[in-house]
């Protein structure tokens, strides 16, 4: 058994540290906002966003099936009650976790899930260098060896300027393909520099800003460690620079670039 948490279904996933504004006006949605409402002052107040695989009205079709199994929680941080009865929302995308089992009720009318939660794999893979290379003699590298160490941090750090470099140059590309270069050039730049230093971060900003598929954003999501997160979207973003510069068109309209303003 996992823990039951409601479950807001989306086109796309949320990622940790993302801001996600929600204009919430379905009747079964607006009843989890006020059960939320209903929450004791200092407990905290969320719900699971989950990707849909297939389909818009999950409920009527087997949930399980339609939805992805990995989401992210969407911590509540600001709610504007609308005139007609509906809400204005800002979240922030919180922790990460696997569906175990979905709940479909008539009271309460959302989806409910049993989830496990997914831990970040940030220290071992340190540690250890993501065991790839980093042995003598194809063995396994010992994790209290600190030249191991240093040189699994020397190895992240390179990865960490190689992907923001790709990146920055993604984003000047689709946003001159757009004629929107003037304005989003500088605004890459800038949201480089909140995330620098903070390698988990920087993976969280590329994987949710980048136009890439549901499948690559959902396969990102899934992966637990930063390492292996960052070397998979340097591959995405040498792909889709080279879509890029020979097809010299973007895979959707250009939105405005939005990071994340924390990865607590």
């Amino acid at each position: 058994m996992g823990d039951l948490i409601p479950l807001f279904p989306l086109g796309t996933p949320l990622f940790p540290g993302v801001v996600l504004p929600l204009h919430v006006f379905e009747p079964r949605y607006r009843r989890l906002i006020r059960d939320l409402l209903a929450v004791p002052e200092g407990q905290e107040r969320f719900f699971g966003v989950v990707g849909i695989r297939q389909g818009w009205e999950v409920e009527r079709v087997a949930p399980a099936e339609a939805l992805y199994d990995v989401g992210c929680t969407a911590r509540l941080k600001a709610i504007r009650p609308q005139p007609d009865g509906g809400f204005r929302i800002v979240t922030v995308g919180g922790d990460r976790f696997r569906l175990l089992d979905v709940v479909v009720a008539e009271d309460p009318p959302y989806l409910r899930a049993e989830v496990e939660w997914l831990a970040e794999e940030e220290a071992a893979e340190e540690a250890a260098g993501d065991q790839e290379g980093l042995a003598a003699d194809g063995g396994v590298p010992d994790p209290d060896d600190a030249l191991v160490t240093a040189v699994a941090r020397g190895s992240l750090e390179v990865l960490v300027r190689g992907v923001g470099n790709l990146f920055g140059r993604y984003v000047a590309a689709v946003s001159s393909l757009t004629g929107e270069g003037e304005d989003d050039e500088p605004e890459a730049e800038q949201l480089l520099s909140v995330v620098a230093g903070d390698p988990r971060a920087l993976s969280y900003l590329v994987a949710s800003s980048a136009l890439l598929t549901t499948e690559d954003r959902q396969a990102l999501l899934a992966e637990s460690a930063t390492r292996r997160r960052l070397r998979a979207e340097s591959r995405l973003l040498r792909r889709e620079l080279t879509l890029l510069e020979t097809l010299g068109a973007v895979p959707a309209p250009l939105q405005r670039f939005a990071g994340p303003g924390s990865v607590n």
